[in-house]
């Protein structure tokens, strides 16, 4: 049998705080009770919000927490190369587009054709408009998509289903800023470290037709998907740098990561909180049991689309 790869993708946009301490919790144990590898990636792709120190940062809480990882952890502002060869593969399929529309220009046609926010509905598909004055070094590239439903088999949530066409339209892979966007980079980069399996927060559902339809055109195969509930704060937002989440302190780790698991629905021992990092990762990994990881829960989560798509047909 081929050994479980699974990994942990924090964005160095600050420290990590108990959100993300709760992904990172249910990927390690996920892989480490199948005996298998668990891997770290630096999700630095937007080079506007991410800063070495908070990388520093995270390593040091991760190890803090005995939250080791495998082989050597991946950098993606370290890999453009990757990325824009694969960039080149869609290219040569004809599978993209250069799109000169403004984030104003594309939230105002929305609203006047009553379109939901974020939609893009190929206004450049098929040549830039000649009333647009902006110059090449300024357009995104967008991939063109199909009027299909995807469907996938989250292990956490079940079934999940999406129209790309008619719910999303032709997303971005490369922003006007030169940048690559994070759907492209997280295909590449999981193809790359050899992920059989994603774990990763509920926020995160809806991107996953767009990755596994890049995953289709670019011939990867689509690992498999868990997706944890979120943390909240007080006032029922996700946790997050732009909630204001705070870091996770470096002492006492083992009441951070006992809250963790019981946000995560494994009923650890109150006991447990008092034993050592060996004890307790002891007790979490023989003790893991993925079918008792609670789904999203009321308002915890609003998806951009449900997962009964309405623009879906069974």
């Amino acid at each position: 049998m081929s050994v479980y790869r699974g990994r942990f993708a924090p964005s160095p946009t600050g420290p990590l705080h108990f959100g993300s301490l709760v992904s990172a919790v249910g990927s390690f144990l996920q892989a480490r009770s199948q005996n298998g590898l668990w891997l770290l990636r630096m999700e630095d792709v937007d080079q506007t919000r991410c800063f070495t120190q908070a990388a520093d940062s995270i390593l040091r809480t991760l190890e803090a927490y005995d939250l080791y990882w495998d082989e050597s952890y991946m950098v993606q502002t370290q890999r453009s190369e990757a990325y824009t060869y694969a960039l080149q593969q869609l290219h040569e399929l004809d599978q993209v587009y250069a799109c000169a529309c403004s984030r104003k220009a594309i939230a105002t046609h929305n609203q006047t054709q009553g379109h939901p926010p974020g939609f893009y509905a190929g206004l450049c598909r098929n040549g830039i408009p000649n009333d647009t004055f902006k110059t090449h070094e300024q357009m995104s590239v967008r991939v063109k998509v199909e009027n299909q439903c995807l469907g996938f088999e989250d292990r956490v949530q079940g079934f999940w289903q999406q129209n790309l066409e008619q719910e999303v339209g032709d997303f971005v892979i490369r922003r006007a800023d030169g940048l690559f966007a994070y759907q492209l980079a997280v295909v590449v980069d999981d193809r790359d470290q050899g992920i059989t399996e994603i774990v990763r927060g509920s926020d995160l559902i809806d991107s996953t037709p767009r990755q596994r339809y890049l995953q289709s055109l670019l011939g990867i195969p689509s690992p498999d998907y868990i997706h944890l509930p979120v943390a909240q704060n007080a006032q029922g937002e996700k946790l997050s740098k732009q909630t204001h989440a705070p870091a996770l302190p470096l002492e006492r780790p083992v009441i951070w990561l006992w809250q963790a698991l019981d946000f995560l629905g494994q009923q650890p021992p109150r006991d447990l909180q008092e034993a050592d990092l060996d004890a307790f990762w002891d007790w979490a990994i023989r003790h893991w049991r993925l079918e008792q990881v609670p789904k999203v829960l009321g308002s915890e989560y609003q998806p951009f689309h449900s997962r009964a798509s309405t623009r879906c047909s069974n």
